[in-house]
């Protein structure tokens, strides 16, 4: 049998995000967010592309941001409240690291499998910030689904996206535990 790194595993077994809202400061310097963002540039990475990059949002960055959801929200049509609740995820954040998936050229690793790997940097992003003693909490939202909004707010490429946003700070409060999958049902065992 191998050994179980049982710290690693119980961490696992019990990690739980951070609602964005309730994510105040402190917030990681710089010195305490290399060690977070070098566990998850560890993540897979089919063909060492590194189709992902990251970007740190802070505090200036985000109002900014902010000030941009309302102009994008009227472009597409969003309602009053829809605007609210995006801009409030810039508006009311500290420190916020960005995912940016940055397909590369075809080669023999399929766009697909570049995008998985950019999302699995996004979880070991979360992870990592969990397990150093952050809050932490992973959003996008429409916003960052709007093409204009990334290039002007964040300045990407057209091979650029944002895979996700991930909120770091203080936790003001533990949230209660929510219902989680029944691994039975969700499981298939193929023998033959």
């Amino acid at each position: 049998m191998p050994a179980v790194n049982q710290p690693v595993l119980d961490f696992l077994l019990s990690r739980r995000s951070r609602p964005a809202k309730t994510l105040g400061l402190p917030v990681p310097d710089r010195e305490a967010l290399m060690p977070i963002l070098t566990a998850a540039a560890r993540s897979p990475d089919h063909g060492k592309l590194e189709p992902w990059r990251f970007i740190v949002l802070e505090r200036g960055a985000l109002l900014r941001l902010a000030a941009l959801v309302p102009e994008v929200g009227a472009r597409l049509g969003r309602d009053a409240a829809d605007i609210e609740k995006a801009q409030g995820h810039f508006a009311h954040a500290h420190l916020v690291v960005a995912v940016i998936e940055s397909q590369k050229p075809p080669q023999k690793i399929p766009a697909i499998e570049q995008s998985y790997s950019a999302g699995a940097v996004c979880l070991a992003l979360l992870n990592a910030a969990l397990a150093s003693g952050w809050g932490a909490n992973w959003l996008s939202g429409w916003p960052s689904h709007d093409r204009e909004f990334c290039a002007t707010g964040l300045g990407l490429a057209e091979n650029e996206r944002i895979a996700g946003l991930i909120h770091i700070g203080t936790a003001s409060s533990q949230p209660p535990e929510r219902p989680r999958p029944d691994i039975n049902a969700i499981t298939t065992w193929v023998s033959e």
